[in-house]
């Protein structure tokens, strides 16, 4: 096992070396880049939404001052070479990109991920800043998701092929089928004052009175702003598990040994808690720790934004859409390792729930 851990750590080098390689490569040849942004900006043709929710403009007055941008651009045609080159200086844009690239790794290996373009904060102060939006929508999409999926797929295999599995599971393409974002869109308009109920609120995760409120009221509101994104997850999230649950029931019931279970007189509950459980629910628990990256980087991001929730989704889609190069790429890396970390922890728990399994005896 130690040899096979070995292997997977340092696969994880190129890995994350090819993502990001490919990442600034494509990057290199998007239009509209940071320095193209501010340009925009000091000509009147464009406005950034970071600007406009962070007070970006702010920092670039600080950096070059108002009177110097001004008089650089004030009546011109077209702004001054040398504000030019100041722009491509403060981003890093006067080195080969080759040298910016393996600057940046360098960097990253630190896990030194530098300061936002357009925000005047660090890029770990900003991801730390966002982070329990991200973790709260995370951890209770997978708590719900699985308290629901597994005693469903418990029930779905018991009663395979009956009325009740047949229904259940068009239920659930249906709702695998339905993406997420639109169903959150379906419930603000019927739930958050779009044209029906104003039950739930829009934005943010807590109230504005948050602090001013009692223990069990905090609790109260925090789930109550929590609602909505959670249904609006949750109706494709238990699709998967829960057919994977059946299916993994399913395989275990036909097996040898609970023939011979059944047939020392224990009853059907025994059989299926005492014998089968355990074994089917081996490739159930060791994906958690992937269905938990899922929900936590990928389900969120357009619910965030559809719900005005401040998490690691939204400052992503912000990023990219403002070229905030620092914040893409530092979320890009983190993510990506953690990705291949809890690949590797999944494969670790399958061994620690059933030890016949011996990764050291098949090729990575």
């Amino acid at each position: 096992m130690g040899a096979y851990i070995l292997r997977r750590l340092l696969l994880m080098i190129p890995t994350i070396v090819g993502i990001m390689g490919i990442s600034f490569l494509v990057i290199q040849f998007a239009p509209g880049g940071p320095v193209e942004q501010v340009i925009a900006q000091l000509t009147g043709q464009g406005d950034s939404a970071d600007q406009r929710l962070s007070g970006g403009g702010d920092m670039l007055n600080q950096q070059f001052g108002n009177d110097e941008m001004n008089a650089k651009y004030r009546g011109a045609q077209g702004l001054d070479p040398e504000l030019i080159a100041k722009l491509e200086k403060q981003f890093g844009f006067d080195k080969p990109p080759l040298t910016r690239f393996l600057d940046m790794m360098w960097n990253y290996i630190r896990f030194d991920f530098g300061e936002s373009f357009f925000r005047n904060t660090t890029v770990i102060d900003l991801i730390v800043e966002k982070m329990p939006v991200s973790i709260s929508l995370g951890v209770w999409i997978l708590i719900f998701s699985y308290a629901i999926s597994i005693p469903l797929g418990i029930k779905k295999a018991v009663a395979d092929g009956s009325p009740f599995d047949v229904w259940t599971s068009g239920v659930i393409v249906i709702g695998y089928a339905v993406p997420s974002f639109l169903f959150g869109i379906l419930l603000i308009v019927l739930f958050a004052g779009g044209s029906f109920f104003d039950w739930f609120p829009l934005r943010g995760l807590v109230s504005d009175n948050f602090a001013q409120l009692s223990w069990w009221e905090k609790i109260v509101d925090y789930f109550w702003h929590l609602t909505l994104p959670l249904i609006a997850l949750s109706l494709s999230a238990f699709a998967t598990t829960t057919l994977l649950t059946k299916n993994s029931f399913i395989d275990e019931i036909k097996k040898q040994y609970v023939v011979t279970a059944r047939a020392k007189g224990l009853n059907e509950r025994q059989v299926l808690y005492g014998h089968v459980f355990r074994n089917a629910m081996l490739i159930v628990i060791a994906g958690i720790p992937g269905a938990f990256i899922s929900a936590f980087f990928t389900g969120s991001l357009l619910i965030e934004n559809i719900f005005s929730l401040d998490g690691l989704g939204r400052l992503g889609y912000l990023s990219v859409v403002n070229r905030d190069y620092p914040v893409v790429f530092a979320t890009l890396y983190i993510f990506s390792l953690m990705g291949l970390v809890v690949g590797l922890v999944s494969d670790l728990i399958y061994t620690w729930i059933d030890p016949r399994i011996d990764f050291d005896r098949r090729d990575v």
